[in-house]
């Protein structure tokens, strides 16, 4: 999209809001984009075809289903190249990251290098289970996220020849800080033999993130769109690195799909070739026909990660700009002021004591927002006029002034 796509946006009514009719965009405050976005009308088209396919094919409606998967992992690898040259890793579909990391996980030498390496601002789908696993006797070591300009240089300490694995984001779920440096992780992951996961989920169609661009080639990367890809639930995916031969413990029939006509291999369990080993089993294909129809959606309108990333940034620039000149009492609510805005993902943290006194306050004025602990979170999305940003700054402001 062009300059003055960018300035059709930041209008009155936004260019985009139309398409999210379903939604009501354009009559709502919905700044929920770092928990989940709008869906696209053309979400429910997909919805109600694939109903529609069971009700016609029955059995067969699975052709029609795996096209739409292939459609789905085609438009992640998109997302994860370069522009205009996809990924050229392989994916794995499931319906939450759990699922997938725990397939991950099955699939290391914990036995022989029972230790894995992450950082203490994961989300809790790696957080939770890590911290069970620890539990049941495997070594987890927590890397502070903060001074986040030294993260990386800092999990490569933490790694020694009895790591197994790396588990890190990309952009901390909290407050949106950037992680840099993943490069440096990936090859102190190589140097020791470790195997390096990414977690994109707070990145992915936020900012650009070409893994070969850096130095990820070799790393497996899980996500979803569930947030800024606007798919809606049941969508997430593990990226398997070219020539990938681990074989996960906890493994469903599909991973094996390729070969059921081979017949039995009693000597051992068989697997498919790529991120076929890391797949399920049979699922509900709903998701998959909802999601490539707004992968497609996305494409037509051009909305890049490069185009939207610049939509992000004016988004979240004009909501910090507001803020600032509201000049509330910091003691109240603040923000980050070292991070520089480059260095922030797609939504816009404010630190209180009073987060949720603050999320039911906005709530009262029609304004949706997100808060964890102590963290007011603004999370705007390509269909919100500037207009809209404003009047949920004010209404933020009318809050502070009466708690």
């Amino acid at each position: 999209m062009t300059a003055r796509a960018l300035e059709e946006l930041r209008g009155e009514p936004n260019a985009l809001g139309a398409h999210y009719s379903r939604f009501r965009v354009a009559e709502r405050l919905l700044l929920t984009g770092h928990s989940h976005q709008a869906w696209p009308d053309c979400g429910f088209r997909g919805q109600r075809r694939a109903w529609e396919d069971a009700a016609r094919l029955v059995d067969r409606k699975w052709d029609e289903a795996f096209a739409r998967a292939d459609r789905v992992r085609a438009g992640y690898a998109r997302l994860l190249g370069g522009p205009g040259r996809p990924d050229d890793g392989d994916y794995a579909l499931g319906a939450n990251t759990h699922d997938l990391v725990i397939r991950f996980l099955s699939a290391l030498p914990l036995r022989d290098r029972p230790r894995l390496v992450t950082t203490d601002g994961e989300f809790h789908s790696i957080r939770r289970q890590l911290d069970r696993l620890e539990e049941e006797g495997l070594t987890v070591v927590r890397v502070p996220a903060s001074p986040i300009h030294s993260l990386a240089e800092r999990l490569g300490l933490a790694m020694d020849d009895g790591t197994a694995g790396a588990l890190l984001s990309a952009v901390l779920y909290r407050d949106a800080r950037i992680v840099e440096g993943l490069g440096h992780v990936a090859e102190r992951c190589e140097r020791v033999g470790a195997t390096l996961l990414v977690d994109v989920y707070h990145a992915l169609a936020a900012i650009p993130f070409d893994l070969s661009g850096l130095g990820l080639e070799a790393a497996f990367v899980v996500g979803g769109g569930y947030k800024y890809c606007q798919l809606g639930e049941g969508n997430c995916f593990l990226r398997v690195p070219p020539g990938c031969r681990l074989r996960p413990a906890v493994t469903g029939w599909f991973a094996e799909f390729s070969t059921l006509g081979a017949g039995q291999d009693t000597a051992r369990v068989r697997y498919g070739p790529g991120a076929e080993r890391f797949a399920g089993s049979t699922y509900d294909p709903t998701s998959h026909y909802r999601a490539a129809e707004v992968f497609d959606f996305f494409r037509d309108h051009g909305l890049s990660p490069e185009f939207l990333r610049e939509v992000s940034r004016h988004q979240v620039g004009r909501l910090v700009r507001g803020f600032d000149a509201l000049d509330l009492n910091e003691g109240l609510i603040t923000r980050d002021r070292e991070t520089p805005l480059e260095a922030v993902g797609g939504f816009l943290a404010l630190r209180t004591p009073r987060a949720q006194d603050f999320h039911e306050a906005l709530a009262a004025r029609g304004v949706a927002t997100d808060y964890r602990d102590d963290l007011l979170r603004l999370g705007p999305a390509p269909y919100l006029s500037d207009r809209q940003l404003d009047d949920a700054i004010a209404a933020l402001g009318e809050a502070a002034r009466q708690l």
